[in-house]
C-alpha cells in the first residue's frame, strides 16, 4: 500500500506537475464566469514554473541533499567486503525494446562499481533494484548485460532483483547477504538520494559506509551559469521527491532520523 500511494502522489504532487496543472485550470477558467479565479491560478502556476525554471531554486534543495554525506573518498583506509548498488541508473523498458544497456543520468551508479571491482578484487558486489516498471523490465537484467560488456566477473556479483523501493533495498539486501559484525559495505547511489538510503539501512540493522555518486550540484550554488529551464526543472522535481521521500520515511518509521547524518 505505501509503494502504491508513494508512487501515485508523488507523480500528482510533483512541483512542476503542480504548476503546469494550475495554470491549465487558470487558463481554462477565463473563459467562464470564474475570469478571477483563472487568472489567480494562471498566475500562481506561472510564476511558480519561472521561479523552478530560473533561479537557483533547485540547486538550493538538492545542495544540503548532496553535501549531507562527504564525497567518496579515492583511497578507502581499509579494502571493503562488499559494495552495494542501488538500482534507478537504468531504463528497463527502452533497454528491452532497443536491445542494449540503456542508462539514464544517473548512470554512475553503474560505472563507478567497475573501479571499485577492479580496485578492491575481493570484495563482493550487491546489485538491488527490482523495478515499479510493467512486468517483463526487470533492471538486473541492464545491469547485467551491461558489467558483462564492461569484463566484470559474474561470478563475483550477487543480484537482488525484489526491491522497488529504498526500504526493500535495504530489507531484502541485508537478508540476502547476512553482513557479519566488522564487516565493511560501500553503499553507492547517487549523492542526492544518499540520505534517505542511509537512513533505512540503518534501520534495517545494515551498517553502510556511504559512497556518494552523480552529483548535479556545484559546491557554490551562486556561481553565475546558465544550465536552461529543462535542467533546472528536474533537478527541483528530483530534489522535492527526496525531500518528501525523507519526510514520508521519516512520518512512518522507515528511518529514525528526519535528516540522516554521518
Amino acid at each position: 500500500m505505501f509503494f502504491l500511494a508513494s508512487k501515485i502522489l508523488g507523480y500528482l504532487l510533483a512541483p512542476v506537475h503542480v504548476a503546469i496543472f494550475l495554470c491549465a485550470v487558470g487558463a481554462t477558467l477565463l473563459y467562464t464566469r470564474w475570469q478571477g479565479w483563472g487568472r489567480a491560478l494562471a498566475t500562481v502556476g506561472a510564476f511558480a514554473l519561472l521561479l523552478m525554471g530560473f533561479t537557483p531554486l533547485g540547486d538550493m534543495l538538492a545542495a544540503p541533499l548532496e553535501s549531507r554525506f562527504h564525497e567518496a573518498p579515492r583511497d578507502l583506509p581499509a579494502p571493503p567486503d562488499g559494495i552495494i548498488v542501488l538500482g534507478g541508473a537504468a531504463d528497463a523498458e527502452l533497454s528491452a525494446e532497443r536491445n542494449w544497456p540503456s542508462l539514464s543520468e544517473a548512470a554512475e551508479r553503474l560505472t563507478t562499481p567497475i573501479a571499485l571491482m577492479r580496485k578492491y578484487p575481493q570484495a563482493r558486489l550487491i546489485f538491488s533494484g527490482g523495478s515499479a516498471a510493467p512486468p517483463g523490465f526487470p533492471e538486473i537484467e541492464v545491469a547485467k548485460q551491461f558489467w558483462s560488456d564492461a569484463g566484470v566477473d559474474e561470478s563475483r556479483v550477487i543480484f537482488e532483483g525484489r526491491s522497488r523501493n529504498t526500504v526493500e533495498n535495504a530489507v531484502f539486501t541485508r537478508e540476502l547477504v547476512q553482513p557479519k559484525a566488522g564487516e565493511r559495505w560501500l553503499l553507492v547511489t547517487s549523492a542526492m538520494h544518499m540520505p534517505r538510503a542511509i537512513g533505512v539501512f540503518r534501520k534495517a540493522g545494515f551498517p553502510v559506509i556511504a559512497f556518494p555518486v552523480d552529483y548535479r550540484t556545484h559546491r557554490d550554488i551562486w556561481r553565475l551559469e546558465f544550465p536552461g529551464a529543462l535542467r533546472a526543472l528536474s533537478l527541483v522535481e528530483s530534489a522535492a521527491h527526496e525531500w518528501a521521500g525523507l519526510l514520508a520515511y521519516w512520518l512512518t518509521g522507515k528511518t529514525d532520523a528526519l535528516f540522516p547524518a554521518p
